[in-house]
């Protein structure tokens, strides 16, 4: 504790990691009004949310590859405070072209613009965090701000599900542009002395976004995709992410618009769900780091997938028959428990099966396979409930985290009895 007030005690820092709490609650803010505001206007459409949610995406794939330039070549500083006081501006927009115009289309615009700056914005984040603090305290600082990031993303759902069921998503959109100039004022006051970065001309950092734009998307992530493809281990990895991601994505809004169904609540008990299955995720973390390290990575992610079908199946029963929100709460606590041993497992697999020169190029292959299988499965899924059905769409895809991870344990238990043998 005292090395923590310590470190707390840095002005710089502590303006920094007080700034990240509080936007950290935007965040929830903004995705619990935007549920809202699909809600407002074409309830129980879950291909609606689906399109929204996309144009969160898509920066992803368009702007991630070029920010870490910019950051690298502007003053972190700046670069954090200039985006956040955008973003307040343009999630202050929102709630005025929604309730003023009759199309959609204004409103994924600026979706995409406030999540393109967050692109920029996470990275100078990261960046920053050593020119704030001292060597011996870097560990301290990085666990504190993922840690209590964290807690405030968990305890911000359930906070902000509340609040846009009291105030609505005009509310909340108002609350989430504050939270952002509340950040940006933060980060303003730290030190302006802390200018780690290179300056140069706007030729030069043209030409070099381009070349990122050709090597670092085309012939990188090939370069990394050519590299997963010939492990064998990796192969798996790539197999088991695509699938758990593509789970995700089926379920994603589905289940939103379930819930909201379910529970008769457009955002009080989805915000507080949500919370449980972050304790649950955190819960698994910790059981998986304190039981499961003498155990074979692979079985556990085969057994975690098979169990997270099974909860996922029980849960959407269990809401159709006997809807109860202690019990939809408990179930997905469980289902966070299940899944938290997946990406553990999946990372640390990574790291044994890849090169330290490769991790970066490897690490950056899955985040494109990961985003690809969440977009397109979550289109598909949304498209496929707005007809068939949001409980038999949850329920297959149950059935078939169930069949995936019970055949999967079979498989990986032949594989290593033949390995003993040869």
């Amino acid at each position: 504790m005292a090395k923590l007030r310590e470190v707390l005690k840095n002005k710089n820092f502590f303006f920094l990691w007080l700034g990240q709490i509080i936007s950290q609650f935007g965040d929830r803010l903004n995705q619990m009004a935007l549920i809202a505001l699909v809600y407002q206007r074409t309830p129980g459409s879950a291909l609606e949310l689906a399109k929204l949610i996309s144009f969160t995406i898509i920066p992803v794939f368009i702007i991630g590859p070029v920010a870490g330039v910019y950051v690298d070549r502007w003053d972190r500083r700046r670069t954090m405070y200039i985006c956040d006081f955008l973003r307040a501006g343009i999630i202050f927009l929102i709630p005025f072209l929604f309730f003023f115009k009759q199309s959609m289309f204004p409103i994924y615009i600026l979706i995409f613009l406030a999540f393109s700056l967050g692109r920029f914005f996470v990275p100078a984040k990261m960046s920053i965090v050593p020119d704030l603090v001292k060597e011996k305290d870097l560990l301290l600082a990085n666990s504190l701000i993922n840690t209590t990031g964290m807690i405030a993303a968990a305890l911000g759902f359930g906070l902000s599900g509340i609040l846009i069921s009291w105030i609505g998503p005009r509310g909340g959109f108002y609350l989430d542009s504050l939270s952002f100039f509340v950040s940006a004022s933060f980060i303003f006051f730290i030190s302006s002395k802390i200018n780690s970065y290179k300056k140069e001309g706007f030729l030069d950092l043209g030409r070099e976004v381009l070349e990122v734009i050709k090597k670092s998307v085309a012939s990188e992530i090939k370069e990394g995709i050519f590299y997963l493809t010939k492990n064998k281990d990796l192969r798996y990895i790539v197999l088991i992410l695509f699938m758990l991601w593509a789970a995700l994505g089926s379920i994603y809004t589905v289940v939103i618009i379930f819930v909201q169904g379910a529970l008769n609540s457009v955002t009080k008990d989805l915000g507080l769900l949500v919370m449980f299955l972050g304790v649950g995720l955190f819960l698994g973390a910790i059981l998986y780091g304190k039981f499961g390290q003498k155990s074979s990575l692979f079985k556990i992610i085969f057994l975690s997938l098979a169990l997270s079908g099974l909860v996922l199946i029980v849960f959407t029963t269990a809401l159709i028959y006997a809807p109860s929100f202690f019990m939809a709460a408990a179930l997905i606590s469980i289902l966070g428990i299940s899944v938290s041993p997946i990406m553990i497992a999946c990372n640390t697999l990574t790291h044994q099966a890849s090169d330290s020169e490769m991790r970066g190029k490897v690490f950056s292959s899955l985040e494109v396979v990961i985003h690809l299988a969440f977009l397109i499965s979550m289109f598909l899924s949304a498209f496929i409930a707005d007809k068939i059905g949001h409980t038999r769409v949850l329920v297959g895809v149950g059935l078939i985290l169930v069949l995936s991870g019970v055949l999967g344990v079979i498989f990986n238990d032949r594989n290593r009895r033949a390995q003993r043998i040869n």
